[in-house]
Parts: structure tokens; C-alpha cells; sequence
């Protein structure tokens, strides 16, 4: 049997539903969205727009500023680069995944913006006070996850969306960790929403989201087909279509909406709270293990991630023997080696993170089989010192 606690990655499994639609999909919407005005078309796009209709709602926007995309990687890519087009200045955070930390450097280095990065806190009042002074005249916006992809820690997210408003500055959020577990919405002042539709939102993989408010211009970074003006050669300038060229996941976003209405159903606050208690009682287990460090600061405020270590064995060594007993837990770096340096686990972490669908039962399993990869490693040395 395998359990998953790699739900940051990939929720699995998916609920119910969210099978349900796939398979729906899959026989009823096989036309292009969009692109004809026969009844298989028409019947896909209006699905399409649905499902447009229920993401605005859930994150307060309108229908129309709602972007699909690839995954959140090509949302922070798309923003990030849409809105520093014609250069300036941009302000990331120390706790950056990736796939907005290597955009945003990789202008830098081609001296297309100038690059700034806020030091992130235990204290939410440093945090903010390390953004502020970093704020130049020609600062045009900050990216900063919601929430860290390798310790969960939640981040002053309204307090530096107040700071953009103060200084009309783009505020760019990756809610990969947090959307569909905290209650995100464009109304607490972010201006561009990036997440993935694969993990916290319960569709398939291959699915991710661009939410706006449309008060910072995206410039397009993939120009194509879009199914309206097509007689001109020219982007359409008008959302979605100005950021959706080509054919869209059709499968995937019906899979997305029926995530979506999976959370609106159960609560935010439940699913929280499920995943909290299963992470609490997990790092319960872990403090009776001396040998494990568990990447945890009583003032700091997280999401249900908890990135640990096992003296004595790499992260890599750790989740293998765990995968070897049917554990799923992801290893390394995370994609977040900004993360890593300020926390200072120059190897990396093992990373737990449940679902809605996790079990009590199975985080107390999980630990037990970390106890004994430890109580093994400490006989072993017994072993050494008595021979």
C-alpha cells in the first residue's frame, strides 16, 4: 500500500468528483473552445466558461481575468515577464521556489530588470520592514510565495499587498502551498494570483491559473492562435484571450472546476484544520525521536508542511528507506535552493505534507518507521564502538 505525504508536489489521491469530471470530459467535451460555432464546440466552451465562472468566484475576480496555464511555473512566468517587459525594478522574496526566483534572475542577468531580495523573517514586522527598504522609484512589483514550499511558513501576504497598494506596485503571489487550503482571494490586495491547479485545488496535473484584478497590463509571451480575431495578425489585447493562445486543457480545467467545487464544499477551514492535526500530531511523534530536527519556529505561522532531518542520514537516505516501507515524501531541495539558504540546511530537508485525505493512523506510522531508521543507525554505532 503506498501513502502519499508528497501532497505539495501532487495531491493524490484525487476526490471522487474530480474522477468523475475527467471521465466526463473525456465523452462529452471533445471540441476545440472557441474555435467553431458547430454544437461540439459550443458545448466545450461553455464548459470552459463555467468553469471560469466558479475559479472568479472562488478567488474574487471576474470571469475574464482568469487565465488557464500549463501549471503555476508558466503563471509566475507569464507575469513576471508580461509585467517587467519594458524593465525596472523587482523585489522577490528569500523564500522564492524557482519558478519565480530563476525568471526573475535570468532578467536580471541579462540586465533586462534590476533585482532586489527581501529577506524573509521569524518577525512579520521585519519581514515587511525588509520589502519597504528595498522599494526604489523605479520598483514596479514584489513576488513573494504565500506560503514556502519547504517549511510552510505563511508569509505577511496582506500586509506587503498594502505596502504595493501604498506605492503602486504590481503585487505578484505564488499560492501554489496555499490556495485551497487558506482563503485566498484578489480582495485582500494581490493583483496577480499564480497557482497550480494539480495540488491544493485537486485537478490533474497539467493545469495551473493566472487570477488578476486588471490593474497592471500582462504583455503576452506566447502569441498565436486564440479562435477570436483571427483575421488579424495581431495578439488580441483583451483577457483571456490575450494570454491563452493555442488550445486549452479542456479536460484539465473541467477537472479544476470540479477541484474547486470539491473545496467551496468542504471549507477551506476544515480542510486547514484536517491537515493541520494531521501535521501536529506527526511533529508529536517526531519530538520523541532525539536524532530528527524538524524545521519548525513557535512565532512563525505555516501551512500543513513540515521539512525535518534524521541525524546520521541525508534527505535522500531518509526518504528512500521511507519509500522502501511505503511512504511517499519528497527529498532535496524542493526547487527552492533561496529557501535552503536561509534556512540553512545546506543538504536539503525530507518534506511531509498531507492532503484532505490523509490519516492520523498514518502519520503515527510514518514515525514509527523513522524511529526505527534512527534506533538502527544508533545500534549500528554500538555495534562499531563495542567491536
Amino acid at each position: 500500500m503506498i501513502i502519499n505525504f508528497d501532497n505539495s508536489a501532487t495531491t493524490f489521491p484525487k476526490p471522487l468528483s474530480v474522477r468523475k469530471a475527467v471521465s466526463y470530459a473525456m465523452e462529452r467535451y471533445g471540441g476545440n473552445a472557441g474555435r467553431g460555432g458547430h454544437q461540439l464546440s459550443m458545448a466545450t466552451s461553455q464548459a470552459v466558461f463555467r468553469a471560469r465562472e466558479t475559479i472568479a468566484d472562488f478567488f474574487d475576480a471576474s470571469p475574464e481575468n482568469v487565465i488557464f496555464t500549463l501549471n503555476c511555473t508558466y503563471a509566475l512566468n507569464l507575469a513576471i515577464r508580461g509585467v517587467m517587459t519594458e524593465g525596472g525594478h523587482l523585489i522577490i522574496s528569500s523564500l522564492e521556489h524557482n519558478s519565480s526566483a530563476r525568471p526573475a534572475t535570468e532578467l536580471a542577468m541579462n540586465k533586462r530588470i534590476a533585482l532586489s531580495v527581501a529577506t524573509v523573517y521569524d518577525d512579520d514586522n521585519k519581514t515587511i520592514a525588509s520589502f519597504r527598504k528595498l522599494i526604489r522609484p523605479d520598483t514596479k512589483a514584489i513576488v513573494c510565495t504565500l506560503a514556502s514550499n519547504v517549511t510552510g511558513q505563511i508569509l505577511p501576504y496582506k500586509e506587503l499587498a498594502e505596502l504595493c497598494r501604498q506605492h503602486n506596485i504590481c503585487f505578484i503571489a505564488d499560492g501554489a502551498q496555499a490556495c485551497g487550503i487558506l482563503d485566498i482571494r484578489l480582495s485582500h490586495g494581490i493583483n496577480i494570483l499564480c497557482t497550480s491547479g494539480h495540488k491544493g485545488l485537486y485537478g490533474i496535473t497539467g493545469t495551473g491559473l493566472l487570477v488578476t484584478d486588471g490593474k497592471f497590463p500582462i504583455k503576452p509571451i506566447i502569441t498565436g492562435g486564440t479562435g477570436s480575431l483571427s483575421q488579424s495578425l495581431k495578439q488580441p489585447d483583451f483577457l483571456p484571450d490575450c494570454l491563452e493562445s493555442g488550445t486549452v486543457n479542456v479536460i484539465g480545467i473541467h477537472s479544476l472546476k470540479a477541484g474547486v467545487d470539491f473545496i467551496s464544499n468542504t471549507g477551506t477551514e476544515r480542510i486547514f484544520n484536517h491537515e493541520k492535526a494531521v501535521c501536529d500530531r506527526f511533529i508529536r511523534e517526531l519530538s520523541k525521536i532525539p536524532s530528527v530536527t524538524v524545521y519548525r519556529k513557535p512565532q512563525c505561522r505555516y501551512v500543513p508542511i513540515v521539512s525535518f532531518n534524521v541525524n546520521g542520514f541525508s534527505p535522500e537516505e531518509t526518504a528512500s528507506y521511507l519509500s522502501q516501507r511505503g511512504f511517499c515524501l519528497r527529498a532535496g531541495f524542493h526547487c527552492a535552493p533561496l529557501a535552503h539558504s536561509s534556512l540553512g540546511t545546506e543538504n536539503g530537508t525530507v518534506r511531509f505534507s498531507p492532503s484532505y485525505f490523509s490519516r492520523l493512523s498514518d502519520a503515527v506510522a510514518l514515525a514509527n518507521s523513522i524511529k526505527n531508521m534512527a534506533e538502527l543507525k544508533k545500534s549500528q554505532k554500538t555495534i562499531e564502538i563495542t567491536s
